[in-house]
Parts: C-alpha cells; structure tokens; sequence
C-alpha cells in the first residue's frame, strides 16, 4: 500500500495545520527580514547624508579645520564612518584617521558629484568587507570647491543581523510548526474520536448484515451528531424496506401457491382420468389467474424500480380506451361522464392499468353502475372512477392499498389482492395521489399545459 492510501483524515489534518502555520512564518520572516534590513539600511544612508551635508559645509566655511586630528571622527547614530574630502581635481584634502592606509575609490560615484553635481549611493567592496558609500559635491568655493565628499560605512553589521533575524525566524517557525503539529494532533484526535466509534458501528453492522442495529448516537447536535441521525435514518428505512420485501415474498408465495397447487392438481386429475371439457375449463381459469398475479407482481416490480415512458398523456382518450375495451359484457355498467382534454406526463399504458384496476375493483366490489369522469383544477388533473355502492368500510381505508390484503366477504370474489396497491404505485410514481371519498376513487396528477 502507498504512503498516499496509508494517510488518515487525521494526518491530513495535522499536516495541513502545521504546513499553513509553517507558511504563514515563513512569509512573516521573510517580510520581517526584507523590512529590517531595509530600515537599517535607510538609517545608514540618512546618517550618511547628514554627515556629507555637514563635512561640505565645513569644506566651504573652515577648511581648515578639516585636517585637525579627529575633525573627521565624530560618529553618526552610533555607527563609525570614514570620511574623505577630495578637490576638483581628485586630489585629497581630508581624510578620515579610520582609513589608515587605505581611500575610499573615486570610481564613477565620485566623478559624477564633481563632473555633474550628481549625488548618490554605492555599494563597494574595501579591503574583503562591504561598505556603502555616498558622495556629495562641495559648492564651488574655497580650496575643495567642485570637489566631493565621500562618506562611507561598513554595512558587515547589517548584514549580521539580518541573518541572525533570519535564523531566529526559522527556529521560531519550525518551533511553532511543531507545536502546531501537536496542538491539530491532540485536538483532531478527540474531534475524530466519534468519527472512529461511527465507523466502528457501522462496520459492525456490516460484518454482521444487522439492519436493526443502530449507530451510537451523540448528545451533541453538532455535524457528527446529523450524519449519525442522517444514517440512523437511512439504517430505519433499509429495515422497513427489508421487512416489506419480506412481508411481499411470504404474500406472493402464499397467494401463488393456491393457483399452483390446484392447476397441478387438475393437471394430474386430467392425465389420470383424461381432459374432459370441465377440467380444461378449470385449467384455463387457473392459468389465467395465475398469470394475472404474475403479471401484477411484474408491474409492481416495475413501479418500484421507478421504470415509465415518459410523454404527454390525454386522460380523455385514457377513459375513452378503459370504456371501449368494456364495453361489451360489461357495457352496461362502465360509462364516461363528459371527454375533458386534460394533460399529463407519464406513462400512458401504466395510467391505462391503474384505472382498468379501478374500474374492476369498482365492478367487483361496488354497486349499480361504474362511472368514470376527467377534470382539471387549479393545475391538477382529477380522474374519479365512482360506483353507486357505498364504498369502503371507513376503517378499512387505511388497509386499501396494502399488498394482497383484502376485506371482509373479498375472499369469495375475484382478485389477488394487488389491484389498488398497483394503482397507489402507479399514481405515486407520476407524482400524484389517490385520494378516496365514499366509492369514488379520484387520482389527482399534476397537470401540463398544452393545446
């Protein structure tokens, strides 16, 4: 495994934290350094220009003094700077005791202050150690007139402290660096401590495929404590939807079990005895209903995986269809109420079923003559289908669409039991709802505009 795969969330963590305390040190001591040095150096050359200032007025109103011992000595803020007075001509008038034996070069800075009146700063190199040094011209008046002061300074010390600051700055960024490291370590493992015992629980349940068990939940409502709740939840709704597959397969075996059972058993009868027309009446009764409990099993299946074809769909030609295809033994008893053209997006062969579905279960279970009607209402389509019974048992209603339930005195009619069941899932799956009022059956769908 790669060290990439062997990080933890909480290595992360932790290098991300001292890596931006790291980097923000770094940019500090970076700034730090460049601004020290450069106020050190802006203070030399201040201290540089005043003393030129002073040394050329002296060349004008005393030059005489400039050649008595230590006239040239005097130090500025603290700092030691050698000094030399030159003519126009580059000869020297005055100099510094500090020098010895050595001068200051009369390179290009110097020829500029006394060709040009140009002052200005240089950096050099005198004897392995660096200086900076300023020239400034003298007026034109007594013997050093049109010449130049050069004022220098040893900047070694400068340069000391900028890299001793930056020494500092480093061992105070690596130190605070690991403190960081430490700091994130310690707290990230406390904060990450949940986050283990959640994931904990949950490859228990896992390991043991336990979807009643829970996760540990947290007294604290903090994001920890949502996603604890947020996975409860879904661990909930993974068990009732266990417990509901369940609850379908012991249904459908016990509901495919009575049709099996007496076609295989007039099967036999049939090659013991011979088909006579009754026992092939029987085997064609049975094979149909078994079919249809398949085929309603099969569209339930459908429903729950969500499968449609969607389009626009005319709920007037939809009742026009169901009517027509009842319309002959049935003929009598399944009418339309008024052909409103009313819009939906769906699946038209599902809507086809679910209210074929009603209107069977209306013949089967209700009373007098079915009815069905189309309307549209405030951006909704309504579909009843209504019979003249009294309708379901009001505390029935909340049992009507349960799979393969059926009511008291159903037992000895037609049906499985899924009729209504494939309607709610039909209707839910175009996002509507059936919504039930005496023996009228109204599906409400959202409606689209169209021409």
């Amino acid at each position: 495994m790669s060290l990439r795969r062997r990080q933890t969330l909480r290595f992360r963590l932790v290098l991300a934290a001292a890596g931006s305390i790291l980097v923000a040190l770094v940019l500090f001591g970076v700034a730090t350094v460049l601004l020290v040095g450069h106020e050190l150096r802006s203070s030399l050359d201040s201290a540089q220009h005043q003393r030129a200032q002073e040394v050329a007025e002296l060349a004008i109103s005393a030059p005489a003094v400039l050649n008595d011992p230590g006239a040239l000595e005097t130090p500025v803020s603290g700092r030691s700077i050698a000094v030399e007075v030159i003519d126009a001509h580059g000869r020297i008038l005055a100099r510094s005791l500090t020098l010895g034996a050595g001068v200051l070069p009369e390179d290009r800075l110097a020829r500029a202050a006394i060709a040009s009146g140009a002052a200005g700063f240089e950096n050099v190199s005198l004897g392995g150690r660096p200086f900076r040094v300023f020239a400034a011209p003298i007026a034109l008046s007594g013997p050093a007139g049109g010449g130049a002061v050069l004022v220098a300074s040893d900047t070694s010390d400068i340069s000391h402290t900028t890299a001793r600051l930056g020494v500092l700055v480093v061992i105070a960024g690596a130190g605070a660096a690991l403190l960081a490291a430490l700091l994130a370590a310690a707290l990230t493992r406390r904060g990450l401590r949940p986050l283990s015992r959640l994931a904990a629980g949950a490859g228990e349940i896992e390991r043991t495929a336990d979807v009643s068990a829970r996760l540990p939940a947290r007294a604290v409502a903090d994001e920890i404590g949502q996603l604890t709740g947020v996975l409860n939840r879904m661990l909930a709704a993974l068990e009732e939807a266990s417990a509901g597959e369940r609850r379908f397969l012991a249904d459908a075996s016990h509901e495919l079990r009575t049709p099996v059972t007496t076609l295989l058993g007039n099967v036999e009868f049939a090659a013991r005895h011979g088909a006579d027309p009754e026992v092939l009446e029987e085997l064609q009764r049975d094979a149909r209903r078994l079919a249809r409990l398949v085929d309603d099993l099969l569209v339930l299946e459908r429903s729950d995986a969500g499968e449609s074809a969607a389009g626009e769909v005319d709920l007037g030609d939809v009742v026009r269809g169901v009517v027509g295809a009842h319309a002959g033994e049935d003929g009598d008893r399944v009418g339309a109420v008024g052909s409103d053209h009313v819009l939906v997006r769906g699946d038209e062969r599902a809507l086809v079923r679910a209210v074929e579905n009603l209107v069977e279960n209306a013949l089967v279970h209700g009373r007098g003559r079915v009815t069905i009607s189309v309307a549209r209402d405030d951006g909704r389509a309504l579909l009843t289908v209504r019979d003249e019974g009294p309708g379901p048992a009001p505390g029935d209603r909340d049992r009507l669409f349960e799979r393969f339930w059926r009511g008291a005195g159903a037992s000895s009619r037609p049906g499985s039991g899924l009729g209504l069941s494939i309607v709610s899932a039909i209707v839910g799956r175009h996002g509507g709802r059936v919504v039930v009022d005496g023996s009228a059956f109204t599906l409400e769908l959202p409606a689209v505009d169209g021409d």
